[in-house]
């Protein structure tokens, strides 16, 4: 199964948004696919339908080995598309970790005994900041797909990620590698999106994927209505794009699985 963290400690950038659609996407391809929640705010889960009376078993257990991959997943309305949901308990557990063994890779090891060829690809989605959720997501993951606003603040917040990215490689998970950086929010009407554009692609090169998510309402109206933006309208300019933006990540997870071994 590969595993690929999405992540940015600042707020606001349409992670979940990329997280939630992107799993669609990917179902939608025929792959297998398992969303694990790892934001407190519960929002993937939210966003997927799965109303709180349903999370009896969530990531926090997950974390603190009360349950097991195969006891905390929920299918949701997507076919091919599962879930590990959040609840509020996972605001506490960073503080709770901290006394357990191996509090790291509490995540990885959870995700290591999932059931043999169930899910092709795990897609984790981390809460904006750089804490011990994110660290767990960080070891387990291979890879980084990295969701970034087009507006002048988001690459401060990116060196910062760049920095515990390199800190999480050299302690803890040699393999893990920048999958790619998404570019969202983007306004062709705003000079700023068009330049923080040239700016990351000057600066990053090929890691930036081509495709660019636009700002658009219906990705912003689908959540309330408890399904993806791809099911709640796939013909918007919003879905469109994260349909393209799967195809490039398919095309790049041959050269991931070679490198750590994993089959794609």
């Amino acid at each position: 199964m590969i595993r690929i963290a999405i992540a940015n400690q600042k707020g606001g950038v349409g992670k979940t948004t990329t997280a939630i659609n992107m799993a669609t996407a990917l179902a939608a391809t025929g792959s297998r696919v398992l969303l694990v929640d790892l934001d407190p705010q519960g929002n993937a889960s939210t966003g997927l339908g799965v109303d709180q009376a349903a999370r009896v078993r969530s990531s926090y257990e997950l974390l603190t080995g009360d349950a097991s991959v195969a006891e905390a997943v929920i299918a949701t309305k997507v076919p091919r598309l599962d879930l590990i949901a959040a609840t509020v308990d996972l605001s506490g557990a960073e503080i709770e970790l901290i006394d357990f063994d191996n509090r790291t890779h509490r995540l990885d090891t959870a995700l290591a005994e999932a059931p043999a060829g169930r899910w092709d690809i795990c897609l984790i989605d981390c809460p904006p900041s750089l804490g011990l959720l994110t660290v767990n997501a960080l070891v387990a993951a291979q890879s980084l797909l990295v969701p970034l606003q087009c507006e002048f603040f988001a690459l401060e917040g990116l060196s910062q990620l760049l920095t515990t990215i390199e800190r999480v490689r050299a302690r803890f998970n040699p393999e893990l590698r920048i999958l790619g950086i998404a570019l969202t929010m983007y306004d062709r009407r705003n000079r700023l999106s068009e330049q923080v554009s040239q700016d990351v692609r000057a600066t990053l090169g090929p890691v930036v994927f081509q495709t660019v998510i636009p700002r658009n309402v219906r990705l912003s109206e689908a959540p309330s209505h408890g399904v993806p933006a791809l099911i709640y309208d796939y013909r918007c300019a919003g879905s469109e794009a994260y349909m393209a933006l799967a195809r490039e990540l398919i095309a790049r997870l041959p050269k991931i699985a070679a490198s750590t071994g994993v089959a794609a």
